[in-house]
């Protein structure tokens, strides 16, 4: 249970509490990038089974492959994406957790 609430809390509770403490001018269209990181997990259709959760999503899903995480990253710096990395490096953050608190 406690993986799934800090697996599910930084999907969902940290994009919106960003979105709402740190960009108050433009709060709801930030916090709906930020919470659009999710749809990353539209790789997780390419595997058999779907969903396994035995399995860590980093480095086995093209989305969340070393080399993704790199370009996400990079999104960073630049005026024009650097929410959009954001918003997907968060969503690496929380596979990250929840590999690392898998049994």
């Amino acid at each position: 249970m406690f993986r799934f609430i800090v697996h599910y809390g930084i999907h969902f509770v940290v994009p919106i509490a960003i979105g709402l403490f740190f960009f108050k001018q433009r709060r709801l269209k930030v916090t709906l990038i930020l919470l659009a990181g999710i749809l990353i997990d539209v790789d997780h259709l390419l595997a058999d089974p779907i969903f396994d959760p035995e399995r860590c999503s980093i480095g086995f899903h093209p989305l969340h492959s070393y080399c993704a995480i790199a370009v996400y990253f990079g999104f960073l710096f630049f005026k024009k994406t650097w929410i959009l990395g954001l918003a997907l490096l968060i969503h690496i953050f929380a596979d990250v957790m929840d590999c690392f608190l898998m049994p």
